[in-house]
């Protein structure tokens, strides 16, 4: 073969004409009929992609989570993405990207040969790439395919590679796009889709993070940074390198002069001032995590939504506006009452929170709160588990009671009827155990501390023994007790698995006719168990737990949602009364000495639970605009007795209904009783003192609102809280306390 040794200069020339020869070939070749192998091989696709970028509907956008009054909570996003229209980007930015990437953008229709080959022999002549040789239409064909239209790594790397395939392909469709969109459009679209660096992406996105303004906003300083930067993200980012940022953007500043946009002056008056951008890049911490007090809620947010159909990934990419029912005074309240009676970082132990506002004829979600901070510091005991809003812990306790109390009234039980209440029931058919010295077959249950031997069930709701209710469900039968349980909110217990991870609760507890489910032993999702409260609060009728009060797409259009139909779950004239029977609780009963020690002096229904170790403890309280339940619980992997003041893990377990769950609740409501409605008992129907069927469960007492012996544990059945107080000093109850602990462990 023969070999010709060319001088230099004349070899460049030669490979400058020849790749001039070429890349004009390339350029005519789409537009000569767009004949050739490579062109016509993929026309369908082109055609499609042409018309999937000119319709525009699959840029990802971030979405915007806010509370109910249009405050930011969090930022979901694939691609930290703003859109915004040609008037919101300012002249000096499409100025500064025009002079810098395309000079000649508004002239060519689409490839610019002239420029095409102008920059291949520039770049020949320089040894390296000294100019671009692709116009915004094509570079912003380039960025469509390999940011928004590829689905996999393979087709990103195609949208990019180096090949003449590739380039032809790309050169077509600038042209196509060309004859769709107006310049504006095209140089808007690009401004609106191309990478930044720093996880921005577009001008918007771009402009807030390095500059904390927006994108109208820019001036010329700012819009020459920017419109340099695209070249490389990664080289050019001025937190690692920035002079060579800062020569690009004079770059920049002098491609204005050219293009007659800017004058010198003010070209070398901005090239010797620094580049301006912020301390550090201002970049929006991406999902849940960045929702803070509200991360929880942020959570369920999500969850919620992927039942109606949005998922996460759309979410991430729709640009949508989601507008929430959250309170952010009743989350901060709920937040600082739950970390302020739980420690944040307590081994073992958690607390969580819920707020719902019966109100509009929905259950609107006002707050969701855990003693946990939610977070990826697992050393902080932070957690990302939704502790607020699935099943968790050993159970809600004598919370249940309410349950079969509504299942009485419904069969002619009224709030004055006389129980007896003896310190040990007996029952068969419904289960077996209990109370140690349980006969076979049997299921036993016992109160301790000192009651009296009849009471109404107004007083038993306020200082809960566990006999009258056993008792009670012995007559009903558990099938309609769990029954109001789920239509009332604990919606979960029909979940297949809910129960041992085959079984549901409600299979379980139906087919075995388990009496203990009236005390409260089954785990428990606290969202459930507020809207339980909810329920009652809204005259016995159940909605699902609502978070989202409207959401928007990335045009502003209503997306509208299939909400679940509310239900009836009980008679209202029962919910009623029974809301207003519970409304001593506060007042003599479980959850007195809370409210006091809050400063709680409002009417509310309540009731009070405390599991059958003190593994978990739990209140329930609501007002006719106010509904809420605490719920404490192991949440660690060896679940423990827990212990009062502090809340801890502990041998013998102290902590009652009436501790830590009901203070939370009072102190988180008291903020917020009066916006929702003021703290009062809901009217009913006087019936229901006597009952509907007085002969059926014996005499009724005048009133209602006699004394109880005060709230007990039994062992090893669960309670509510501890025994009645005696006004003694703080120190001598406590070391009753302690001393009653002691001698537990030799019963």
């Amino acid at each position: 073969m023969l070999r010709v040794d060319a001088p230099k200069p004349f070899l460049k020339l030669f490979l400058a004409i020849l790749a001039g020869g070429v890349l004009l070939a390339a350029a005519i070749l789409p537009f000569a009929g767009a004949s050739g192998w490579v062109v016509n091989a993929s026309t369908d696709t082109m055609n499609s992609n042409v018309q999937d970028i000119s319709e525009n509907n699959t840029v990802p956008l971030r979405s915007r989570i806010t509370d109910r009054d249009g405050q930011t909570i969090a930022w979901i996003y694939n691609q930290n993405r703003t859109e915004v229209p040609s008037k919101k980007i300012s002249r000096a930015m499409k100025d500064s990207i025009v002079a810098i990437e395309d000079r000649r953008f508004y002239d060519h229709k689409g490839v610019d040969i002239r420029g095409t080959m102008r920059a291949a022999l520039a770049n020949l002549s320089s040894g390296g790439v000294s100019e671009g040789a692709s116009t915004i239409n094509q570079q912003y064909v380039k960025n469509y395919l390999w940011l928004i239209d590829a689905e996999n790594e393979d087709e990103a790397a195609q949208a990019i590679e180096t090949s003449l395939p590739r380039k032809l392909r790309e050169m077509k469709m600038a042209r196509d796009l060309d004859r769709e969109l107006s310049k504006d459009e095209i140089l808007t679209r690009y401004l609106n889709l191309v990478s930044f660096g720093n996880s921005a992406f577009g001008v918007q996105a771009a402009a807030q993070t390095y500059f904390g303004v927006n994108a109208e906003d820019l001036d010329d300083n700012q819009s020459a940074f920017l419109a340099g930067i695209v070249q490389s993200t990664s080289a050019l980012d001025p937190y690692t390198n920035p002079e060579g940022a800062k020569k690009r953007r004079n770059a920049v500043l002098q491609a204005r002069v050219t293009a007659k946009t800017l004058p010198q002056s003010k070209a070398d008056e901005l090239a010797a001032k620094p580049l301006g951008v912020l301390e550090e890049p201002a970049i929006p911490t991406n999902g849940c995590i960045g929702a803070g007090r509200s991360g929880f809620f942020c959570d369920y947010v999500l969850q919620y939504l992927e039942g109606k159909g949005i998922s996460k990934d759309e979410i991430t990419k729709g640009g949508y506006t989601i507008r929430t029912t959250l309170d952010s005074k009743a989350q901060r309240s709920a937040e600082n009452a739950a970390r302020g009676k739980v420690a944040p970082d307590q081994d073992g132990v958690a607390a969580a929170t819920d707020y719902l506002a019966p109100i509009d004829g929905k259950h609107q979600v006002l707050a969701m709160a855990s003693s946990r901070t939610y977070g990826l510091n697992q050393k902080k005991r932070e957690s990302v588990l939704p502790l607020t809003h699935s099943l968790q812990g050993h159970g809600a306790g004598s919370v249940f009671k309410i349950f079969a109390a509504a299942a009485a009234m419904e069969e002619g039980m009224g709030l004055n009827t006389n129980l007896a209440v003896p310190t040990r029931a007996e029952v068969e058919g419904m289960g077996a155990g209990g109370a140690r010295g349980c006969p076979a077959n049997k299921y036993c249950v016992e109160n301790a501390g000192s009651y009296k031997p009849n009471m109404t069930l107004k007083e038993a709701l306020a200082t809960s023994p566990n006999t009258p209710f056993i008792e009670m469900a012995e007559k009903i039968g558990m099938k309609r007790i769990v029954d109001i349980a789920i239509k009332l909110g604990l919606r979960s217990y029909k979940d297949k698995g809910s129960f041992d991870g085959e079984n549901s609760v409600e299979s379980y507890v139906k087919d075995n006719n388990l009496g203990s489910f009236v005390l409260g032993p089954t785990a428990v999702d606290p969202l459930e168990l507020s809207n339980v409260a909810a329920s009652l609060a809204d005259h016995g009728r159940w909605c699902e737990p609502l978070p989202v009060l409207s959401i928007k797409d990335r045009n502003g259009e209503d997306v509208e949602l299939e909400e679940a139909d509310c239900e009836q779950a009980i008679d209202k004239s029962i919910a009623d009364a029974l809301a207003n029977g519970m409304g001593s609780d506060a007042q003599s009963g479980t959850a007195a000495a809370a409210a006091r020690a809050e400063g709680w002096s409002a009417s509310v229904s309540a009731k009070t639970g405390t599991t059958e170790t003190s593994f978990s403890a739990a209140f329930l309280g609501f007002t006719p605009g106010w509904a809420g339940s605490t719920y404490i619980f192991n949440d660690g992997g060896t679940p423990q007795n827990l212990c009062t003041s502090p809340v801890r893990q502990c041998g013998s377990g102290n902590l009652y209904g009436g501790n830590e769950p009901a203070r939370i609740f009072f102190e988180a409501s008291k903020p917020m009783i009066d916006k929702y409605g003021g703290g009062k008992l809901p009217s009913y129907d006087k019936k229901y003192d006597a009952g509907t069927d007085p002969g059926k469960w014996g005499s009724s007492s005048d009133s209602g609102n006699g004394s109880g012996g005060g709230e007990g544990t039994t062992r090893p059945q669960p309670a509510d809280s501890p025994p009645p107080e005696l006004n003694l000093p703080p120190e001598v109850q406590r070391g009753l306390e302690d001393l009653d602990d002691f001698l537990r462990q030799f019963q």
